[in-house]
């Protein structure tokens, strides 16, 4: 484990949660030595967790893989995890627990699928990786994706709440097989752009276009939602830059307390040639005496 003989149990856990991560079979599916080293460096802790094969370890009568060695410990290469050899005082851990309760704070869990801690592990099979285009509307309201594995089977993926872009799902023993099991399925998420919805966090933005008599006199207008065209109320007086609320029709939270809002921001639509609409305004701008940039300081 690369560690100094006197070196006390913070630093052998230490050595240990570092070696772990970087060897630990999930993220080196690709090496199997890696895999191997990986098992090695957990017996040599597992090993100094035990305190009758501590002992027998350190009276050479058990090698570093828990062996009986040669009498009167000759049998042996000389060495075992972690540097020590036969004579030599092992590391006092206090009761320091065994590699598995490292691992369920390591990665989440117990190493399920390794053939338990303590002993040399067979690796995994391969993970696949698979891409996934998520609709936007889909990607809103959680509806369900059907994905085709690679060994031909196809199943309908739930997506979880607050989606983002790029996440990464896991699909537990959907990878290649192997001599500890399958493998991972890791699904990528990319959630398709639209043509007219953007996203505001857990929010949808619509930039909704309106007629200058539904701005000035107010009316009732479809509006497209990820769920489906609604009716919303055109205030009136409206200009461009209003922004009206839809609650309820945005992405759902990862909190579970329900959905973000849909935000409309009117856009007022001049029609261009229109000659009754000119001649209106050119009647009309003697009597607007306003500055609407005066808030500007212009």
């Amino acid at each position: 484990m690369g560690v100094a003989r006197d070196a006390g149990e913070a630093d052998i856990k230490k050595a240990y949660r570092k070696l772990a991560k970087e060897l630990h079979p999930d993220r080196n599916t690709d090496n199997p030595k890696a895999a191997e080293r990986f098992s090695q460096v957990t017996q040599a802790y597992d090993l100094l967790n035990d305190k009758d094969k501590r002992a027998r370890f350190d009276r050479g009568e058990i090698d570093g893989d828990g062996n009986p060695t040669a009498p009167f410990g000759f049998g042996g290469g000389g060495g075992a995890p972690g540097g020590f050899r036969p004579g030599e005082q092992p590391f006092d851990f206090g009761g320091a627990g065994d590699a598995s309760d490292l691992f369920e704070g390591l990665f989440g869990g117990r190493a399920g699928g390794f053939g338990g801690f303590g002993r040399r592990q067979q690796p995994k099979g391969a993970n696949v990786v698979y891409s996934l285009a998520v609709p936007f509307e889909d990607a809103a309201t959680l509806a369900p994706q059907r994905l085709r594995l690679a060994d031909g089977k196809t199943i309908d993926l739930k997506l979880p709440a607050n989606l983002e872009n790029g996440a990464q799902m896991r699909l537990a023993g959907r990878g290649q097989p192997g001599p500890g099991g399958a493998g991972d399925g890791i699904v990528k998420i990319e959630i398709q752009p639209h043509r007219f919805f953007t996203r505001d966090g857990d929010n949808v933005r619509l930039d909704l276009p309106v007629s200058l008599s539904e701005a000035v006199l107010g009316a009732s207008v479809r509006v497209p939602t990820v769920e489906g065209a609604v009716m919303l109320t055109v205030p009136k007086n409206s200009t461009s830059g209003k922004t009206l609320r839809l609650r309820g029709r945005g992405f759902h939270k990862a909190d579970g307390s329900g959905r973000g809002d849909q935000l409309v921001t009117l856009m007022v639509d001049l029609p261009v040639g229109d000659d009754a609409l000119i001649d209106f305004v050119q009647g009309w701008k003697d009597q607007d005496k306003r500055n609407p940039r005066g808030n500007l300081g212009v």
